[in-house]
């Protein structure tokens, strides 16, 4: 399959990668024909989908079985009016039936919006009345359903609700039921219903740590730039199975869970978890002897606070990890406890990766790896001018008005302004800081509005976090600027504590002494606060604005 869309795939050095990597992109292309179809036309036997949940049901699917259902859904979507350009709300969490939902819609035309099972009546409302939503399909989830009740009467526009697992309820349609009624057979749009690349295919609402969630555009050429991201970061393999740990809301499951992996033939092993248990998942990992893993960070921080040498993980080749930076101490560890590499990815929802540990080079813990091949992406400084190796400057995506990169976004859904802000100059900003050693190696220092200001120092959070993060009693933190009267700002960790460990005047001086022998003594947090858990998005990213907020209106009222 790869060979009709990689002139090369085989490469003898990063070098080699970066400069001759290309991608040919038939000018109407559908994931849904080329990729699911093509695969049953050719392989039809090939294993696509391994899917379980907590309660042991499990389910296995071929490409011709996701073909064969994908037409069955795209003709009963077809039987309820849905066309090319409307558009579709999914909360399915991982259920299976997601992969044939989006099958079938990419087949239609009909745009796609992935959403999370934690979204409230409003955030319902808003995106269903900002992107004018048609339809709206659930799981059977008391929680999604009561807040899709309270939404009904402020989003006319949604004419059709559909819920999935065989679920009769009243004012839904029963999804699995009615779509096993239709054919099997569906032949390729044409005429005004025939897709090509350049149209919209799916909508992300960002999850963003201030302001109202941004649409997030991609178009049919969306999933070709994530075969960088399966085949050469995840190293997935044809027939294998592979896991990344995400919720379908999120760009994680295109970036880990469908586009890549199904291009370059792999198994995607999808366990339905309802809540994460460390334990659960390593059992899940050994029992069906995974070749390949990605989970974010902060699920290998909490797997490592449990017995993981209990778990025999060898079939695993490969370990990668992407949304928040991997600190050094969680790499070391489990290197040593389970002799394998982390992999670590970096990118953003408008994008697929953007730097990557490859497999020409060795990861070095606390760098982001180098940059894809599929984007020209440098550092800048303020005045716009490309940083040395050693300096700190704004990660940016080149030329992208001349060349537009394949996986990138295409812009903001209905927001001009906010398009041309993001692509001013032919660039795309990212607004991250990061800074390159000799080697080639990117190393992320945090967002631009994160990085602290002390003293006439500018500190990086993520530095200082990793610090931390080495100390036993520290499982997660987050690093953020406090006002101080004096210094202007200073630094303030925000501590969750492992398991034994208890709040105490003692463990904040033994913290902080830690930091001043792990890195730089002046970056050591002045304030130290212990909590629960963290401020995160809906994402799972830390809300470091909030917390600067929160800081910021208690020094006010002490004023």
């Amino acid at each position: 399959m790869l060979e009709k869309f990689l002139p090369r795939i085989v490469f003898d050095s990063y070098e080699d990668f970066k400069k001759n990597y290309t991608v040919n992109a038939p000018e109407d292309f559908n994931f849904g024909y080329d990729i699911v179809d093509g695969w049953a036309k050719e392989k039809p036997d090939l294993r696509c989908l391994l899917w379980g949940e907590d309660d042991g049901n499990e389910k296995s699917f071929t490409f011709k079985d996701m073909s064969l259902l994908s037409n069955r859904a795209a003709n009963y979507f077809r039987s309820l009016g849905l066309k090319k350009g409307d558009v579709v709300l999914l909360i399915l969490r991982r259920r299976w039936e997601y992969w044939v939902i989006v099958s079938a819609l990419m087949k239609l035309g009909v745009v796609f919006i992935p959403a999370t099972l934690q979204l409230t009546k409003k955030d319902i409302v808003y995106r269903a009345t900002a992107a004018d939503v048609n339809m709206i399909i659930a799981v059977d989830d008391e929680y999604v359903l009561s807040q899709i009740e309270l939404a009904k009467p402020e989003m006319p526009c949604v004419d059709k609700f559909a819920i999935v697992d065989n679920v009769q309820k009243e004012g839904y349609i029963d999804f699995d039921t009615e779509f096993m009624k239709c054919s099997e057979e569906f032949e390729r749009a044409t005429g005004d219903q025939k897709t090509v690349g350049t149209d919209i295919m799916q909508l992300y609402f960002t999850s963003g740590t201030t302001g109202m969630p941004k649409m997030v555009t991609h178009n049919y050429f969306h999933p070709l730039g994530h075969i960088v991201t399966a085949k050469y970061w995840q190293q997935v393999q044809e027939g294998k199975l592979h896991m990344s740990v995400s919720d379908s809301g999120w760009a994680k499951f295109g970036w880990g869970k469908i586009y890549g992996q199904w291009i370059c033939g792999a198994t995607i092993f999808a366990y339905d978890m309802k809540k994460f248990v460390p334990t659960t998942l390593l059992q899940k990992m050994q029992d069906y002897k995974l070749t390949t893993f990605c989970a974010p960070p902060t699920m290998y921080r909490f797997m490592l606070q449990e017995d993981v040498k209990a778990y025999d993980l060898s079939s695993i080749q490969n370990f990668a990890t992407a949304g928040e930076p991997l600190n050094p101490e969680v790499y070391n560890r489990w290197l040593e406890l389970t002799g394998g590499k982390i992999h670590t990815g970096f990118g953003q929802t408008e994008g697929s990766v953007l730097f990557a540990d490859f497999p020409w080079f060795e990861p070095i813990p606390g760098a982001m790896g180098k940059p894809s091949p599929i984007y020209d992406i440098k550092l800048m400084d303020a005045d716009g001018n490309e940083c040395e190796s050693g300096e700190e400057g704004e990660i940016t995506i080149c030329g992208i008005k001349d060349n537009p990169p394949i996986g990138l976004f295409v812009g903001y859904y209905r927001n001009e302004e906010q398009t041309n802000e993001a692509f001013a100059g032919g660039n795309y900003n990212l607004k991250d800081v990061a800074w390159k050693d000799n080697n080639g190696y990117c190393r992320f220092v945090g967002r631009h509005d994160d990085v602290i200001k002390c003293s006439g120092y500018r500190i990086g959070p993520f530095e200082v976090e990793s610090a931390l993060i080495e100390h036993p009693a520290v499982v997660e933190c987050a690093i953020t600027a406090a006002p101080d009267p004096v210094r202007g700002q200073v630094v303030k960790a925000t501590v969750v504590l492992a398991k034994g460990y208890t709040p105490s005047p003692e463990l904040i001086k033994e913290l902080q002494d830690h930091v001043k022998h792990a890195t730089a003594p002046y970056k050591y947090p002045r304030i130290v606060e212990f909590v629960d858990e963290l401020p995160k998005t809906l994402g799972g990213k830390i809300k470091r604005a909030q917390i600067r907020k929160e800081d910021a209106a208690a020094a006010e009222n002490k004023q």
